[in-house]
């Protein structure tokens, strides 16, 4: 087990390392995901006009919330996994006594790590310019919120990595992950909190995973109603499916795969 953690601790400390060695692109990824800051002006206004239930100032606080989440969710491992197959890379991974998943995770883990300090930075800045818009969560919630977030974490990554496997079997896997990101977009929380849909559509994408992955702990941080045992339920359950389907699709593809060494 002590080897395990010296391994583990290892790999954080050279993904991280390599992470930060090209800060200036960190700093565009970090900005990259500040869709939701240009959504909140948008929200704030049409708040003052019209009433959706939430004032002006829970949406700059919810929209705050949402950057928070996308930067400590955002996954990318299809894109590398795509690649890894199609120019024959993941044979020198599978020569190795560890699940290429393993090398996949650590880099996502050390980045955010990494992405962290720049995050902080536009969070005050937020904070300067909407000082309205300030508050401290209750111990409580930011622990909900820190549990909520980790396995929103988890889920994104199974879910992508799981359609990334169909890279065994065509050259374009990411094109359906562009796909998959349209309901991401509008189901997730992104675009606006859930709490402004039509009951209806509501109630629907609560059965999905999306709203879990950016609503959910947004509204827990920001003290929004939630459900948070039908929340963890639903999360566990999409979870647990995606990592069946991920290890059969894993098994299937690996006789498909025809890479150099393979």
């Amino acid at each position: 087990m002590k080897r395990l953690f010296r391994v583990i601790k290892t790999m954080l400390l050279v993904y991280y390392d390599y992470m930060v060695e090209y800060r200036a692109e960190l700093i565009l990824w970090v900005l990259s995901g500040s869709l939701p800051i240009i959504l909140m002006g948008v929200w704030i206004q049409a708040a003052q006009q019209t009433n959706f239930g939430l004032s002006p100032t829970d949406f700059a606080r919810y929209f705050l919330a949402v950057f928070l989440v996308r930067q400590l969710t955002i996954v990318w491992v299809i894109w590398e996994f795509e690649r890894e197959v199609v120019e024959g890379k993941l044979s020198f991974r599978l020569m190795q006594p560890i699940d290429p998943a393993f090398y996949h995770v650590i880099s996502h883990i050390s980045e955010k790590f990494a992405r962290v300090p720049f995050a902080i930075l536009l969070v005050g800045l937020f904070f300067w310019l909407y000082p309205t818009a300030f508050w401290i969560p209750s111990l409580t919630n930011f622990l909900w919120f820190l549990l909520a977030t980790g396995l929103a974490f988890a889920l994104q990554f199974v879910m992508q990595y799981t359609i990334a496997m169909l890279s065994f079997w065509t050259e374009r896997a990411s094109a359906l992950q562009e796909l998959w990101f349209l309901f991401y977009l509008f189901l997730s929380g992104v675009v606006a909190p859930l709490e402004v849909f039509p009951p209806q559509v509501k109630t629907i994408a609560l059965f999905t995973p999306f709203p879990y992955l950016i609503n959910f702990p947004a509204s827990i941080l920001v003290g929004l109603p939630t459900n948070l045992l039908q929340g963890f339920l639903v999360m566990l359950a999409w979870g647990l499916g995606f990592f069946a389907l991920n290890r059969w699709l894993w098994r299937k593809g690996l006789k498909q795969y025809s890479g150099m060494g393979a």
